[in-house]
């Protein structure tokens, strides 16, 4: 195995605001793995909130860089247990390694993952495209410039309602929004009856991610499905969720990849939740491994790169918010020079 890696600080169309703040460039961390002429690509984009700057994922590739290429690849799963034990508090950068394993392991195969894992792309659900926080005016050019079926609507601010309300004015799509720990209890209690009325599908992460006791009382009385999403970001939070939220956003750079994605898809259904695939503003890379899973889960939201100015590879496409495969094995990415 030999590894290469490239970091970018990309800049975004729009500057991209939640409730945490606001950034203009989205630091990412781009891998490629070859093995025997065989070469896997993945990613890893930098969150501020989450502690894990590009740097560090640099960092811990320098320190362990021969651990990471000594490894006797035969499937991605055993490599990203491997992974996980020689990063156990780097998530961020094992994720990249395990889309890098899995994509060098479908071009082994000779087959895009979602075959080889049975799954149906006629089936995948559409994916949203977000309107970070602005100005009413803003928030409707943004929408106004990139039509789509299904809007997700940061929300978590003062008049965050008259702002919804505003834009629905402007079309009938589906809304889904994020509050990103943006509410308090009461709060919650208050603004989603109106947002229903408003024809909200879901809300996302409404309080804080460590408000458990609110978020039992908000889920015995919302009118809203409630996914989690900064408080589900590892495998042992699935069950933790249960009877707090109605379904669960998996990051797959928070939860450190692929393979343990799959598991939280599955346990996830067991307990009868929702399942959505998140991203974190990933290029075309990250896209590329969510949509693989996509047709596994109930919703998506992959517009990472299509938030960016700028973009590192090609790979899957979307049409009016449905997923477009392209004919090429394992993640389904084009690198042409890394």
């Amino acid at each position: 195995m030999v590894l290469n890696y490239k970091t970018y600080n990309l800049p975004f169309k729009h500057p991209f605001t939640i409730s945490k703040g606001t950034k203009t460039h989205q630091p990412t961390l781009i891998v490629e793995l070859e093995f025997f002429g065989f070469k896997g690509y993945g990613e890893a984009p930098a969150i501020s909130y989450y502690n894990i700057p590009v740097e560090k994922m640099v960092e811990d590739i320098v320190r362990k860089k021969q651990f990471i290429e000594k490894f006797a690849f035969s499937d991605p799963e055993r490599y990203w247990h491997y992974l996980h034990h020689l990063f156990p508090a780097n998530p961020f950068l094992v994720c990249a390694l395990d889309m890098a394993g899995w994509d060098i392991y479908g071009k082994m195969q000779r087959a895009p993952l979602h075959q080889l894992w049975k799954l149906d792309t006629a089936i995948a659900p559409l994916t949203d495209f977000t309107i970070g926080i602005d100005t009413i005016e803003n928030m409707v050019a943004k929408m106004k410039e990139t039509p789509w079926p299904i809007y997700k609507i940061k929300v978590g601010f003062d008049k965050d309602i008259e702002t919804v309300t505003e834009l629905r004015k402007r079309t009938d799509a589906i809304f889904r929004v994020d509050a990103n720990e943006g509410w308090t209890l009461e709060q919650a209690q208050q603004k989603i009856p109106v947002l229903k009325t408003l024809g909200v599908e879901l809300v996302e992460q409404p309080l804080a991610k460590d408000n458990w006791e609110g978020m039992k009382i908000l889920y015995k009385e919302s009118s809203l499905p409630l996914f989690a999403d900064e408080a589900c970001v590892k495998e042992s939070d699935v069950e933790r969720c249960r009877e707090h939220f109605h379904g669960i956003n998996i990051k797959l750079t928070k939860c450190s990849g692929i393979t343990p994605a799959r598991r939280m898809i599955t346990k996830a259904k067991e307990l009868g939740m929702k399942t959505m695939l998140g991203c974190m503003n990933e290029t075309s890379v990250g896209i590329a491994a969510i949509a693989q899973l996509a047709p596994s889960v109930d919703y998506v939201d992959m517009d990472g790169q299509l938030l960016l100015a700028e973009n590192v590879g090609k790979g899957v496409d979307f049409d009016n918010g449905k997923v477009i495969y392209p004919a090429v094995n394992g993640l389904g990415l084009i690198i042409e020079e890394f």
